[in-house]
This record gives C-alpha cells, sequence and structure tokens, in this order.
C-alpha cells in the first residue's frame, strides 16, 4: 500500500501536530495495520512534552507515539505465519527480540535488547513509532487477534487491562480476600474490575469524581483520602485490622508507595505499577521486611493480552464503561486536553484516526 496518512507528530518537547506523511512498508515478519482505535494512556501526555527524554522516549523528533490500539491487518510482510489479511488485532507497546535470556522465558517486557531494533527489539509508541496514525508497522509477535464480540474501541484497552492483570499475576489474588488499590486512574479501575472477577473484596482509594466511577463500576469500599485522616489505618479497619491480601499501586507518588506496605498484611503482597521518580522509601522499606512482605515491580504486560480478551469476550471484564470520550485525530489537542484535565469525567479516551 502506498501514499500518505495522517498521523500525530512530536515535533519538539510540548509540540505536535497532525501532519500527512508516508504510510509505512512492513518488512520481514511485520504487518500494516489500518489503526481503528487508541487510547490515550497516561504516560503519552509525558512523552509528548520531553518528560521521559531521560528514557529515550521520544528517541528523536519528528515522532509518532502511542501505544494503546486495536487494528485492522491490511498487508503482510515476508515471513508472516500467524496473522492474516483481514484480521482485528489489539497490540501491546513490548516487543521483545524473541531471543535473549528473557524473552525466551517469556519476559519480553524485560528483553535484554532493549532499543536494538536490529536485533528486533521494538518499544512502540515509545522508541519505535506508535499508532497516533491511519496506518502503522508492527511485528506479528505484539499482535493479538480480537474475538468476534470484542470492539476495537475495547480492543484499545487491552493494554491498559493487561497491566492490570500482571499485576494481578504476580501477587496472586486471595479468592474471598481484600485487593486494595491505590489510585483510581484507568489502571487503577481496571485492576478493581480485574480483582472482582476473581472473587476478591476490593478497597480503592483515591477522591473526587474518579473514586464515584470506582464505585459505579463496583468496588466494595471506597476511600477518600482527602476526607480521613490516615487512609491506612481505613484499610486495617475494613479488613479486620489485618490489611489487604495484596495492594496494587497505581497512583505513582512517595506517599503512596508507603501507604501501600503499611496497608498490606503480613506476608502480603504489593505491586506498583506507576513508575517511582523520588526517593524516600526507607521506612516502607522496613515495614517489608519487618512483615516478610513481597514487593512486585510491575512492567507492562507480557502474555496477558489473550487471557483479558477473553475475559471481555466472556463477559467477565466491562471495560466500555471506562470509555469516556471519542475523537476524530483532526481533534488530538481537544482530546488530551481532555484527558489531562480531566475534563467531563474524562477516563479513558478514544481516538478514532480513520473516521
Amino acid at each position: 500500500m502506498n501514499g500518505k496518512m495522517k498521523a500525530v507528530q512530536i515535533t519538539e518537547p510540548g509540540k505536535f501536530q497532525v501532519a500527512s506523511i508516508d504510510i509505512p512498508k512492513p518488512q520481514h515478519g511485520e504487518v500494516l495495520a489500518e489503526i481503528k482505535s487508541v487510547a490515550i494512556c497516561g504516560s503519552d501526555p509525558n512523552i509528548l512534552n520531553g518528560k521521559v527524554l531521560k528514557n529515550g522516549w521520544p528517541p528523536y523528533y519528528p515522532f509518532v507515539a502511542g501505544h494503546e490500539f486495536a487494528a485492522c491487518v491490511i498487508e503482510l510482510g515476508e515471513a508472516v505465519t500467524t496473522l492474516k489479511v483481514g484480521d482485528r488485532v489489539a497490540g501491546e507497546a513490548h516487543c521483545g527480540c524473541g531471543t535473549c535470556e528473557m524473552c525466551m522465558q517469556g519476559y519480553y517486557n524485560l528483553c535484554l535488547n532493549y532499543g536494538n531494533s536490529t536485533a528486533g527489539h521494538h518499544h512502540y509508541g515509545h522508541n519505535t513509532s506508535g499508532c497516533y496514525a491511519q496506518y502503522q508497522v508492527y511485528d506479528q509477535k505484539a499482535l493479538t487477534l480480537l474475538p468476534d464480540n470484542v470492539s476495537y474501541d475495547e480492543g484499545a484497552l487491552v493494554d491498559t487491562a493487561g497491566t492490570a492483570y500482571n499485576a494481578l499475576k504476580l501477587t496472586g489474588v486471595e479468592p474471598g480476600g481484600y485487593t486494595a488499590v491505590i489510585g483510581p486512574g484507568p489502571m487503577g479501575l481496571m485492576s478493581m474490575a480485574l480483582a472482582k472477577t476473581m472473587s476478591s473484596k476490593t478497597i480503592v482509594i483515591g477522591r473526587r469524581e474518579r473514586l464515584q466511577v470506582a464505585k459505579k463500576l463496583g468496588a466494595d469500599y471506597i476511600i477518600d483520602f482527602e476526607k480521613v485522616d490516615d487512609p491506612v489505618e481505613e484499610v486495617r479497619k475494613l479488613t479486620d485490622g489485618l490489611g489487604a491480601h495484596q495492594v496494587i499501586e497505581c497512583a505513582g507518588n512517595a506517599t503512596a508507595y508507603f501507604e501501600a506496605v503499611q496497608m498490606t498484611r503480613k506476608h502480603g503482597h504489593v505491586a506498583l505499577i506507576s513508575i517511582p521518580g523520588g526517593d524516600g522509601q526507607e521506612m516502607a522499606l522496613k515495614s517489608m521486611i519487618m512483615n516478610q512482605i513481597t514487593l512486585h515491580g510491575v512492567r507492562a504486560n507480557p502474555n496477558c493480552s489473550k487471557s483479558v480478551l477473553d475475559l471481555i469476550s466472556q463477559g467477565g471484564l466491562d471495560i466500555k464503561s471506562l470509555i469516556t470520550h471519542i475523537y476524530s485525530i483532526d481533534k488530538i489537542h481537544d482530546a488530551f486536553d481532555t484527558f489531562i484535565n480531566r475534563k467531563d469525567g474524562a477516563v479513558k479516551v478514544i481516538i478514532h484516526p480513520n473516521d
């Protein structure tokens, strides 16, 4: 397929625009996909603003970001064996080389060839061009077939849901026990919903509109940290003084890291999904040691897409309720303004590049 396409290009930190660029060609093991739906991720504004340049995101300008998407395969490169033209797919950000020690163990999110595209590694929307475009090329390893009854918009949330699911796989879920979630953003809400499907009671700690969204989506208990003296004590009151079996941290600040450990029961588990930006966790580390708490760092969503898609398809996970706004690609600035400033109760904002 030849010609031009619309794509959102970051031209310099803080500046982005819809531009007309060449449609890329799929190479060995790649497919060309028509992007149907893109979900804005919480990391995208930082990539757009140049706040994560120290990570190499983006690696150059102009750059096309975006990594939460669903698409239709329209062209195959050489040696593509797992997909065919017309397949509906959901994508992942991480695509490992497939041959290093971590990839061979299934942890392609921890690929030892990170950043080496020659070796076959891609981190789409971060160090490899992403999905804020009408078309994009992807390695077949990064795509999972959508069940017939799962929409493209739902498919665009699989990356978020997969990361939440990865956290719960790492911590485990005690049926009938308690899962506490700090931060009711899209990731926290997804973690809560998944924990409920695994027969866990759920406690969500947050504030304002998104905390009420958590309640509407089925959280058993909500704690507004602006209205209580000590969220940790509130969690312990709800759990017979013992603390939660597993705590999923999705807030991304030092207070949340500290409180996540403090509200976990002895021999419990903590999963940190957000990326820390500061210091000062000495007290939390001491509590971890004294109470034999297992701490899990959570990076992306390896081998989770199929399970999440099956849950959605079978009715076990409702993610449609998280979609609050939909925009065309030409309204990308309005879309980011809505997402960043949480206008009109925004949770997940979807872009339709080909509308």
